[in-house]
């Protein structure tokens, strides 16, 4: 039944990928980077941490945004903006469509948290220390949140929608199911869809250590911070970056000889009406969000081999999501993989899910499922006590992954992708 519900669905493919995180700044050597289980965490460079009890971040090195953006056009862009212009841009290479498309049949649609931050940083700082004269004068066009899709659709000449999604660290996810919808929908044939955020700044770091969410214990050790469901996990570590996935109706793919990566199946989400930062205890809604994706997309439980979790090295998360993934698959968790690949990238807020769902996507098209490395003492004491695919990536087919995102204000985003077969 469910596989015939779906049949009577638009289909849905990736066609162009894209991302500049803490690992890389393209897809080919992130990937190879998650392969090797390499982390992209360090120190904090961007401000001066001195009394700032955190010190490490998963920072993007080496960005050159001339590389994708006119030089004149990056310079009025937040760095939010930036980088979502940048993933988008190669998305748009990697799909072939990059100077072919067809503006008005085309949307955007970018998930973003907190927008320009180190803009609106150092617009407050000039304000009280220089007086109103010396504020930015693009402070408000930079900051505001629906700026990152904004460019990228002036960017790419993309005139069918341009939407930003708002759920804090599940907005990447629900960028993604969002363009599943509006394809499906007949919105438009192709959907530019992902996350993007730049919060490294002292400000931001203070915020998140004063609700205790902030990892401040590995400073010393930088690649060993971030370790989710371990029993020595102390909290997510900040990154920064963004991921563009190409989302494409599979009639209008194949028409122009797309390469397809795989498909995205289906969509699932809830709210758990709870607290404005703690999930809900009980996990019936994070669980709720999954059963929901796997019956979009027609697929049963026992059909998931690879589940992406939103992982986030915090006492609270890991073993409240290991709980969902019971809730959810039953006796089938314990045969599937799960992985939180946020033990090498870090936390990017708002662009996690997007950059998850192209591990996703990848580890479909390798027959490879990642690893989450630093997991030396798994907290069985608090239930985590699933497969996590410890410290080092494992080869194996791959039909169906599942990635995963939780956020502030109890927000659930499942997007399930399978193997595209024609």
């Amino acid at each position: 039944m469910l596989a015939e519900v779906y049949s009577m669905k638009k289909r849905v493919v990736i066609t162009g990928l894209g991302t500049v995180n803490p690992l890389a700044n393209n897809i080919d050597a992130t990937w190879a980077a998650v392969r090797a289980g390499k982390c992209g965490i360090g120190p904090v460079t961007k401000f001066d941490t001195t009394d700032i009890d955190s010190k490490i971040a998963g920072e993007v090195r080496d960005f050159r945004s001339e590389e994708w953006i006119d030089p004149k056009s990056a310079r009025k862009m937040a760095l939010f903006s930036q980088y979502a212009v940048a993933a988008s841009v190669q998305a748009a290479r990697d799909s072939g469509l990059e100077g072919c498309i067809d503006g008005p049949r085309t949307g955007v649609v970018i998930g973003n948290g907190i927008g320009g931050f180190e803009v609106l940083n150092e617009s407050h700082r000039r304000f009280v220390e220089r007086g109103p004269r010396h504020v930015l004068p693009l402070t408000i066009p930079e900051i505001i949140n629906n700026e990152a899709a904004a460019n990228v659709s002036k960017e790419l000449c993309i005139k069918g929608l341009a939407l930003t999604v708002m759920t804090a660290c599940t907005s990447g996810t629900d960028a993604i199911g969002s363009a599943l919808d509006l394809i499906r929908a007949g919105r438009c044939d192709v959907c530019f869809a992902g996350g993007t955020e730049s919060a490294i700044t002292d400000f931001a770091f203070i915020g998140f250590t004063i609700i205790k969410a902030l990892c401040c214990k590995f400073n010393d050790d930088p690649q060993r911070s971030s370790r989710p469901f371990d029993k020595d996990r102390a909290g997510f570590v900040m990154s920064e970056g963004a991921a563009v996935l190409v989302l494409e109706e599979l009639e209008h793919a194949l028409a122009r000889g797309a390469k397809i990566y795989a498909e995205v199946a289906g969509y699932g989400l809830s709210c758990d009406a709870y607290h404005i930062t703690a999930p809900a205890p009980d996990g019936v809604e994070g669980a709720r969000a999954i059963t929901r994706a796997l019956e979009d997309a027609g697929i049963r439980p026992e059909e998931v081999q690879y589940y992406n979790a939103h992982g986030t090295s915090t006492a609270i998360n890991d073993p409240l999501e290991t709980k969902m993934i019971k809730m959810a698959f039953g006796d089938h968790a314990r045969e599937m993989k799960i992985s939180s690949t946020k033990s090498m990238t870090g936390h990017l807020i708002a662009a996690s899910g997007a950059l998850e769902a192209i591990f996703c996507t990848l580890a479909i098209r390798d027959g490879f499922y990642p690893p989450t490395i630093n997991l030396e003492n798994p907290d069985l004491e608090a239930g985590c006590d699933l497969d996590y695919v410890p410290n080092k990536g494992v080869e194996g087919e791959i039909e169906v992954a599942l990635s995963g995102s939780l956020g502030f204000g109890g927000h659930n985003g499942v997007v399930a992708i399978r193997k595209y077969h024609g």
